[in-house]
């Protein structure tokens, strides 16, 4: 039998369909600096169509992690390209940029039309959420090394800042208030010891209730998509003197608010000060997880900090509410060499 590429795992024709189920996903989150259409070899952009002055180009790239076997598990890909964006766009705004085009890209053991749309649709929605344009991607098929249903998506942004206005954490002093916006989930990041927890020690179901008593699936909780915080915190920058942004990824708190601090201040956090969601003592009680390595792996409710002068500090908190994102103060600086403590 004559052998071809779709004997080898690859099915061509299904590529040629996924592409004109996306494009018109793609095209909804255009702005008026790309030039072109989706299909090119390279995604055009009129970065002087943007109306800065001295622009910086700023970039960033990341992935879902293992949160996409959970999303592969239960069938459900809607919401996973929402949390790549957030990934990407969130550790832009720490620097001062606004994000402006995305591009994925897409690896999975058998190319499925329907399912691609579903994985870029969720992309489409988390750029126009965060005001960027899809100017590009790729689908990879990898039959033999993959299985049909995995899939793996990686992410890259670019955002731009005038020179003058980078955050590089000269401006943070003593006396700044942090100011902490909440995250409901886990977003992206722990779920290799979610997982474990979940599945190999309390060897729970995803379809089942989250919690005894919870009103949401396991698959609910996991699957919770990220927020966007990237819109709302450029809505401060643009009305308030905001000193340093810290986008609480892996490594939580105590890992991610040093990058931002310099090495004359301290950052300290009143952990007190919010509850943490519920999701988070629940997985903590399963594998008898120690304070300090929840910390250092989820973020436990805050998924980004400002540091803002004290002044303008229930202002900003104001703002964010405006913008739909919850934040409430959580600390301050101090003296000191650059280190985050939580205090409890």
């Amino acid at each position: 039998m004559a052998s071809d590429y779709r004997t080898a795992g690859v099915d061509l024709a299904a590529g040629d369909e996924a592409v004109q189920l996306i494009k018109p996903l793609v095209r909804a989150t255009y702005r008026p600096e790309v030039v072109g259409d989706i299909g090119g070899f390279g995604g055009l952009f009129d970065i002087g169509r943007s109306g800065y002055e001295d622009p910086l180009l700023v970039s960033a790239t990341d992935g879902v992690g293992t949160k996409a076997e959970i999303a592969r598990q239960t069938g459900r890909l809607g919401s996973i390209g929402r949390d790549l964006v957030a990934m990407c766009v969130d550790d832009l705004v720490c620097v001062g940029a606004e994000p402006l085009f995305f591009l994925d890209y897409l690896a999975v053991g058998r190319l499925d039309p329907d399912s691609v749309a579903q994985l870029v649709g969720g992309i489409a929605d988390g750029c126009a959420e965060a005001g960027c344009a899809l100017i590009g991607g790729e689908m990879a098929e990898h039959p033999g090394v993959m299985a049909n249903d995995q899939f793996d998506l990686v992410g890259f942004a670019v955002g731009a800042v005038e020179r003058s206005a980078v955050l590089d954490g000269t401006a943070v002093a003593t006396g700044d208030v942090l100011v902490g916006l909440e995250s409901p989930n886990l977003r992206s990041n722990g779920f290799s010891l979610a997982r474990r927890l979940v599945f190999d020690i309390a060897g729970l179901d995803l379809d089942g209730p989250a919690w005894d008593g919870a009103d949401t699936t396991l698959a609910d909780e996991l699957l919770a998509p990220s927020v966007i915080y990237a819109p709302a915190v450029l809505a401060v920058m643009a009305e308030h003197e905001v000193h340093a942004v810290a986008h609480i990824t892996g490594g939580g708190l105590p890992g991610n608010l040093p990058r931002v601090l310099g090495d004359t201040v301290d950052a300290v956090v009143d952990t007190t000060a919010w509850e943490a969601p519920r999701i988070f003592s629940e997985l903590q009680a399963i594998g008898d997880v120690s304070d300090e390595e929840m910390g250092r792996v989820f973020n436990m409710g805050m998924g980004m900090v400002i540091a803002v002068p004290a002044v303008e500090a229930h202002e900003v908190v104001d703002l964010l509410a405006a913008n739909d994102r919850c934040a409430r103060v959580i600390g301050e600086l101090v003296d000191g060499t650059g280190v985050a403590h939580l205090r409890r």
